[in-house]
């Protein structure tokens, strides 16, 4: 349980360090190639969810990754998953949930800087990248660990 609590804290804490340095360094100014043509930093306030849909409505948001971050807190806490790949993948998405719900919060708006030039793709942050990787995580799981998953789900089941 520590390690997955650890995750959390430590992604956290990396999200919300590299917005400040992208609100600090990049907002008011051009897009920053970090590779040209591949990798640049583009500050962007982001009102909406994953890639910008639904913009403007914050509340919304709020509300359902609330619920989901607490459902997945619950169920780390309750249940202790045995498979690491699955803690991790929960941790991470928690972390990326609480990464960018701080933003909401506090700013109304979610900071948004790697801009993956390359393939055109939307500008994102750390906390995406944790939601993302972590969902990766959790498909690998489900896939790989029939046996596992067996046995957690009689586990939860008893209760």
């Amino acid at each position: 349980m520590i390690l997955y609590f650890v995750i959390i804290v430590a992604g956290i804490i990396l999200d919300q360090v590299t917005k400040w340095i992208a609100v600090v360094q990049l907002k008011g100014n051009p897009s920053f190639p970090l590779w040209e043509g591949v990798l640049h930093f583009t500050y962007l306030e982001n009102t909406g969810a994953a890639f910008g849909i639904l913009k403007g409505n914050r509340w919304v948001f709020m509300l359902i990754s609330s619920v989901a971050i607490i459902a997945m807190l619950y169920y780390l806490m309750r249940y202790r998953p045995k498979d690491k790949i699955m803690g991790i993948g929960l941790s991470l998405i928690i972390s990326g949930g609480i990464g960018n719900m701080i933003d909401r919060i506090v700013q109304g708006y979610v900071v948004d800087f790697i801009d993956f030039t390359l393939i055109n793709f939307a500008i994102f942050n750390l906390a995406d990248s944790w939601v993302c990787i972590g969902a990766v995580l959790l498909f690998i799981y489900m896939i790989f660990t029939k046996e596992e998953r067996a046995d957690d789900a009689a586990e939860v089941h008893r209760g």
